[in-house]
């Protein structure tokens, strides 16, 4: 068991030492494994928090949005900013609100009070971030098992679906360009070896380099992934394979837990040994691919996700109200220097 104390260590001085942290913390707790309960001899410690946001933030021109260590793997949210992602049911936020107790390294008063209003934050919005996170596990491990087990044509195509699917989404990060003007699509090959071959039809004018160098290397890391097949290490990628599986069954148990029962459970008591037997390849076949019994149980918690999705008491949005006025009661203790 982890306990307080590894805050002590050297390692987490900068806890005490940063401007932005110190005696702003209000909450750091166990993230990853061990606050899911299906850690092992191998699991790294992640260590999750929240801190205040000065005056100077707050009135003045200084600014804070997180801190990130990643010798220690450590993100210290500001308190506005995990507002935000929390009032969005976050997945990697919204566990911090449901540890065990024993999970907390440190909790003030102001952090119990966040703790205390973690239900203001739960609505029908669960159901997009939830599932957004579920829908990317879920391309991680179809995508590595692509790799390995698929005919070359079927390679081919899914790695025009990965690539069709950043493409839609450079809009949103990148400077927009024409609708057409960037154009992925499937056609016959010349190459020896191919019968499929994914094409690019670029018309650009005017477009700013680094952004294009951005989208290229990132269609080109895509790629590259799906070429790295017989090059990798079948031990260490199968244990990764499975830990994607045990964190989609994971997120769909810790959404079916908001949507029916307004509760975030981030320690999975009853369901541990089930995660841990996904996480330990139970429910892997010797050619890498996973069993019948693991699909049937995707589409259990697929179903059991929809009916809690139609069925749940959940407002539509967040309680703005109730959270407005936790957020101005804090800001402004900090203002007055009151905390």
């Amino acid at each position: 068991m982890i306990s307080k104390d590894i805050l002590k260590n050297k390692e987490y001085d900068f806890i005490k030492t940063n401007k932005h942290l110190g005696k702003n913390i209000i909450l750091l707790g166990l993230s990853g494994s061990y606050s899911y309960g299906t850690n092992n001899e191998n699991s790294d410690i992640d260590v999750r928090g929240v801190a205040l946001n000065r005056k100077s933030d707050l009135i003045g021109m200084t600014s804070f949005e997180q801190y990130v260590d990643d010798n220690t793997d450590t993100c210290i949210y500001a308190f506005n900013k995990i507002i935000n992602l929390l009032l969005n049911c976050n997945p990697n936020t919204i566990e911090l609100l449901g540890l065990n107790k024993e999970h907390y390294l440190y909790l003030n008063e102001i952090g119990q009070e966040l703790l205390n209003n973690k239900k203001i934050f739960l609505s029908k919005r669960a159901i997009h971030s939830f599932g957004g996170y579920a829908t990317a596990q879920l391309r991680r491990l179809q995508n590595a098992l692509a790799r390995d087990s698929y005919p070359k044509e079927e390679k081919e195509k899914h790695i025009f679906n990965s690539v069709k699917n950043a493409v839609h989404d450079f809009s949103k990060r990148y400077s927009s360009f024409d609708e057409g003007s960037l154009k992925i699509y499937l056609d016959k090959s010349n190459q020896p070896g191919f019968d499929l071959e994914i094409y690019l039809d670029a018309n650009l004018k005017h477009y700013p380099l680094r952004d294009y160098k951005n989208i290229w290397a990132e269609m080109s890391n895509i790629v590259k992934d799906y070429d790295k097949i017989g090059k990798r290490n079948k031990k260490k990628d199968d244990n990764h394979l499975n830990k994607h599986a045990m964190h989609l069954i994971r997120l769909f148990m810790m959404a079916i837990d908001i949507l029916e029962k307004g509760e975030i459970n981030t320690y999975r008591v009853h369901e541990k040994e089930l995660l841990l037997n996904i996480r330990n390849g139970k429910f892997q076949k010797e050619d890498g691919n996973f069993s019948d019994d693991f699909y049937s149980l995707l589409k259990e918690y697929e179903n059991r996700l929809t009916y809690a999705a139609n069925n749940t008491s959940l407002p539509e949005e967040p309680n703005m109200t109730k959270v407005e006025e936790f957020v101005m009661s804090v800001n402004e203790r900090v203002v007055k220097d009151e905390i």
